[in-house]
């Protein structure tokens, strides 16, 4: 498969990010472009997007600055770029299990200047 990235712009800041090959991947590139109203959590972005997908077989809470992922419960897209409320132990965590898709190619700490209700526009690269 061709490699897959797609350009996250939110709150003046903007990153390339790498899919992998995945079901929710795959689910998420036929959906863009996406835009949405940022919500903060830590430093989590996310917002609800038009997919619907299952957990996967190695969803996680557990995951790494720069992640890309997809949160089951709320149809949402998720970016990490630093610790969450429900991180603990020098790990980051989501607020439940969620489905790791893809990743930041470069610094992901851009968006910490990202406000809630900031525009979030999730385009094919």
């Amino acid at each position: 498969m061709a490699e897959r990235k797609v350009r996250i712009t939110a709150g003046g800041a903007s990153a390339i990010a790498r899919l992998k090959d995945t079901p929710t991947a795959d689910k998420f590139w036929a959906a863009l472009p996406i835009k949405g109203s940022a919500n903060t959590w830590g430093d989590e972005i996310y917002f609800s997007i038009p997919v619907k997908a299952a957990a996967e077989p190695d969803a996680s809470d557990a995951v790494s600055v720069g992640d890309i992922a997809y949160w089951p419960p709320g149809s949402a897209f998720c970016l990490f770029f630093g610790m969450t409320p429900a991180s603990s132990g020098g790990v980051i965590r989501a607020a439940s299990a969620v489905n790791v898709f893809g990743a930041i190619e470069g610094d992901s700490l851009v968006f910490k200047k990202v406000k809630s209700r900031d525009q979030v526009l999730l385009e094919k690269a």
